[in-house]
C-alpha cells in the first residue's frame, strides 16, 4: 500500500509541478528548445527569435532579455514557456558629477539625443552571423564598485537607474573585449565618454565606457581578451572606473548574469 501511495505522490509532483521560470528585471532568460521549427517567444510587445545553440546542434535557444522596468507579473512567452519577472533586489546609491553632466544645458541635450538616435540606429540592425564561439569574459579583473540595477541620484535631483556594471580601475588600466566581434562605436560622447561597443552579432552587444584612450577603431574585427582600450574618467562620472554593459536583443540587461547564463550553455566552469 505504502508503495502506491508513493508513485501516486510522485504523480501528482510530475502532472502539477510549476514550471514557471523565475528571473528579476533586468536579467536575460535563456530559452531552449529541441523543435525543428519553433514558434518565436514573446515578452510584452517584443519578439525573440529562436538561434543556434552554441554547442547543441539538435537544440535552438532565445535570448529573452527582461527590461529593468518591465511589469512584474507572469508572462505566456509561448512554446509552452512561462517566465515570472520579480523585482531585483537593487540598492540606491547618491552619486556627485559635474553640475553641467548632471543638468546639461540645451546644446549638450541636443548631442545626447542626437548620440542617442546614432546608437539606436546601430543597435536596430540585426547581425545573423554570430562571431563569437566560446564563453565570454570580464573585460578586466577588479573590484566591482557598482552592481546592475543600482537606483541613482546625481546631485540629490537627476535619477536613472544603472544600466551596467562598474568596475575599479585607475586610469591607464587595459580594457579587455568580452569576446570576438565587430567594433560598431569608437568615439568620445557626452555621459558615457570615450568608449567602445562591440558587436558580437545575433543582437548581442557588449559596452565599455569612461575610458581615457581608445584602441581600436569602428569597423575593426576584435578577439577576446584583445586590448579596446584604458580606463579613464571621461563623461558623466565621479572618478575613474569601467562601465561594462550588455544589450541584448534592444535590452540592456545585468551584464555578468548575461555572462553567466551564456556560458553554462558551453559547460563553461
Amino acid at each position: 500500500m505504502r508503495f502506491f501511495y508513493f508513485l501516486f505522490f510522485i504523480l501528482f509532483q510530475i502532472l502539477f509541478a510549476d514550471n514557471t521560470n523565475i528571473i528579476h528585471n533586468g536579467q536575460t532568460f535563456i530559452a531552449i528548445t529541441s523543435q525543428k521549427k519553433p514558434a518565436p517567444l514573446k515578452l510584452e510587445h517584443k519578439t525573440f527569435p529562436w538561434i543556434p545553440h552554441p554547442t547543441n546542434k539538435e537544440q535552438k535557444i532565445a535570448l529573452v532579455s527582461v527590461p529593468y522596468k518591465t511589469s512584474l507579473k507572469t508572462f505566456a512567452l509561448g512554446n509552452e514557456i512561462t517566465l515570472k519577472v520579480i523585482q531585483g533586489n537593487y540598492k540606491q546609491e547618491h552619486i556627485n558629477v559635474d553640475p553641467g553632466k548632471a543638468k546639461p544645458n540645451k546644446e549638450n541635450l541636443k548631442r545626447i539625443a542626437r548620440e542617442r538616435e546614432e546608437a539606436n540606429k546601430i543597435y536596430s540592425i540585426y547581425t545573423q552571423k554570430r562571431y563569437w564561439n566560446s564563453p565570454f569574459i570580464y573585460p578586466l579583473n577588479s573590484t566591482i564598485t557598482s552592481p546592475y540595477g543600482v537606483a541613482r541620484v546625481f546631485n540629490k535631483e537627476v535619477k536613472s537607474f544603472h544600466s551596467g556594471t562598474d568596475f575599479r580601475a585607475a586610469v591607464g588600466t587595459p580594457i579587455a573585449a568580452s569576446n570576438d566581434g565587430i567594433v560598431v562605436i569608437a568615439k568620445d560622447r557626452f555621459l558615457s565618454g570615450k568608449g567602445v561597443v562591440i558587436d558580437h552579432g545575433e543582437s548581442i552587444f557588449s559596452m565599455y565606457y569612461h575610458c581615457d584612450e581608445l584602441k581600436v577603431v569602428e569597423g575593426q574585427r576584435v578577439k577576446k581578451g584583445e586590448i579596446i582600450a584604458l580606463s579613464g574618467r571621461s563623461g558623466r562620472v565621479s572618478g575613474p572606473h569601467l562601465h561594462f554593459g550588455f544589450l541584448v536583443n534592444g535590452v540592456l540587461v545585468d551584464p555578468l548574469n548575461f555572462i553567466e547564463n551564456i556560458n553554462k550553455l558551453m559547460d563553461y566552469k
